[in-house]
């Protein structure tokens, strides 16, 4: 299509079997460097519709400043063709083989000068999949321990769904009882993206830099996919979504 963003969609069957067997994949330059500068202001378009000032993501006062997350993005924005690439779409849809939905997007934003760690934990410790779901996460500038990457604990997608507690920031997120000792952190470039399992144990450092790390995740669930949260059946997701996920016209605290 000529509006898609992706630079690429088609996946080898060595990157599928990777994926298979690590619970992840990298997927570097997914987008153009041009297009992440774009998306990364949209982001901060979205922190300031918010009421977050731009020299407050440079600074963390509290807890939140971990992880901001918004769902909200606007009509017609590049964050917009993003989220319903019929590319993006194509790959989760190879990686959890058969036909996928759109679950949801999210900024992921940590502001800097000390905006924490982010605890090891699984998607799925949330609203629970009975089925594959996946995580596709843009880095939107350069990612490294210093700013806080993600990190990636390989193959931990394969002892299922963990039990959970509430972090120690008691902020409302989870966390795994025991942390992995082996995990890698992931250095992406602006444009680079990851796609990880929901039951991949991944977490953040600390962002020790004086800017805000900024990225973007779009998550997509098969469309077998039946869902439950604290016990209660939510039933099939394709037919029952969860979120709802259309464009804006305006970005508000309102909508969250």
């Amino acid at each position: 299509m000529a509006n898609e963003i992706l630079r690429y969609a088609k996946l080898t069957d060595n990157e599928v079997q990777f994926y298979g067997n690590s619970g992840y994949l990298s997927l570097p330059g997914l987008i153009g460097q041009g297009d992440a500068t774009t998306l990364a202001e949209e982001v901060v378009v979205v922190m300031e519709g918010l009421g977050m000032k731009r020299e407050d993501l440079r600074r963390a006062s509290t807890s939140k400043d971990k992880l901001r997350q918004s769902r909200q993005y606007l009509a017609g924005s590049q964050l917009e063709r993003l989220v319903h690439s019929d590319g993006l779409l194509a790959i989760a849809a190879r990686l959890m083989g058969g036909p996928s939905t759109l679950y949801m997007p999210f900024t992921a934003v940590k502001s800097g000068g000390g905006g924490g760690r982010f605890h090891f934990h699984q998607d799925n410790q949330y609203t629970r999949f009975d089925g594959p779901g996946i995580n596709i996460w843009f880095a939107l500038m350069e990612m490294k321990p210093e700013n806080g990457c993600l990190q990636m604990a390989p193959a931990s997608h394969l002892m299922g769904t963990l039990d959970s507690v509430e972090s120690e920031d008691r902020d409302g997120h989870r966390t795994v009882a025991i942390e992995p000792e082996d995990f890698l952190p992931l250095r992406m470039m602006p444009g680079d993206a990851v796609a990880f399992s929901r039951l991949t144990l991944h977490g953040s450092g600390a962002n020790s830099s004086d800017q805000p790390r900024l990225g973007y995740a779009v998550q997509f669930h098969r469309d077998d996919v039946r869902a439950s949260r604290e016990g209660f059946d939510l039933g099939l997701l394709k037919e029952n979504p969860r979120y709802d996920i259309k464009p804006v016209d305006a970005i508000s605290p309102e909508n969250e």
